[in-house]
């Protein structure tokens, strides 16, 4: 058994797969296998280029079940105690399995370490340096747009983006897996937050350097499928993750959150997804469906949501001031 599981989403995205898996095959520590899980392709059969690939095997979906599917099917189909999840419109540096392993295994309480992401197409500057969560409502990726030299050194984070982290089994086993219920867009602010609940922390190595297209899948930074899920996704995130308490006292903020939003994507011609996305979360967290996916609190994670609610606080005041 490999000590590590890489598993890779794909969806429409041969362009960039290649790239991916070429960047795997020269890495300093080769102690891991690759599980490319394809997620209903329409663009047809990428089974021959994926076994073209050493220690590559490849899960094939009917029906394209969203990012959070993709990724459990990958999961659940490896056996590795520990597993990176990396987007397929990336590259990765000859050390990058090597720095995040090293990173997460003598840390028995992260859960998840992620990587430094680079823009692939001007490597002078951050694709994202860890992801936070706000009491606006607002998940974001720290750094983004700014210097690489800016974010050398190691930090905790609210959590990792999922694009290139690697997660220990352990936690899931303990948390769950990916809420498939998100599809994709913010599953992995969920993820890393229910891992907080549970007493892990998650955490941001420098040295593992990941290159990102970006919105490789999506088609764009914005556009009318991710403004309206992501709005969605944001009323359900606090939905099931929060105390009564925090969402009392966070309503103010998360309603000013949204005017803010509005307001932005007003400008870019999405409000109508936006407000489609809000009205899809507000409704969709009274069905059962949405209860049977709530955080079950335990007395120890009634005193965690204190600390949590106060990172969200800072998060707040990180999106605000970019720092």
């Amino acid at each position: 058994m490999a000590q590590i599981s890489i598993v890779i989403p794909n969806y429409n995205g041969s362009e960039y797969l290649k790239g991916c898996l070429d960047s795997l095959q020269n890495q300093t520590m080769q102690d891991f296998d690759i599980c490319v899980v394809d997620d209903g392709s329409t663009e047809g059969s990428i089974a021959q280029m994926v076994y073209s690939y050493p220690r590559t095997r490849l899960i094939e979906r009917r029906e394209n079940g969203g990012f959070a599917v993709a990724v459990n099917a990958g999961i659940k189909g490896t056996t590795s105690p520990y597993i990176i999840l990396l987007n397929n419109d990336t590259t990765v540096a000859s050390d990058f399995v090597e720095n995040l392993y090293k990173a997460i295994e003598p840390r028995p309480s992260c859960f998840s370490a992620q990587a430094k992401l680079v823009n692939m197409y001007n490597q002078t500057l951050i694709d994202d340096a860890g992801d936070f969560y706000s009491t606006l409502g607002w998940a974001f990726a720290r750094g983004k747009g700014r210097s690489v030299a800016d974010f050398i050194f190691r930090s905790n984070v609210f959590a990792a983006c999922a694009g290139a982290a690697i997660y220990r089994r352990e936690g899931f086993d303990t948390i769950g897996l990916f809420d498939e219920e998100h599809f994709c867009y913010l599953e992995d602010i969920d993820i890393g937050y229910r891992a907080k609940l549970h007493g892990y922390y998650n955490f941001y190595e420098p040295t593992a350097i990941c290159y990102h297209a970006g919105s490789a899948t999506s088609g764009s930074q914005y556009n009318e499928f991710k403004v309206k899920l992501s709005a969605r996704n944001s009323i359900y995130l606090a939905y099931k993750n929060q105390l009564p308490w925090q969402k009392f006292f966070n309503a103010p903020s998360m309603w000013l959150g949204r005017v803010i939003k509005r307001s932005y994507f007003a400008k870019k011609g999405l409000l109508k997804a936006y407000n489609e996305g809000i009205k899809e979360g507000k409704e969709f967290i009274k069905t059962p469906q949405a209860a049977a996916h709530k955080v079950n609190f335990t007395s120890k994670m009634h005193s965690r949501s204190f600390e949590i609610q106060w990172e969200m606080f800072i998060g707040t005041l990180r999106r605000v001031f970019n720092f």
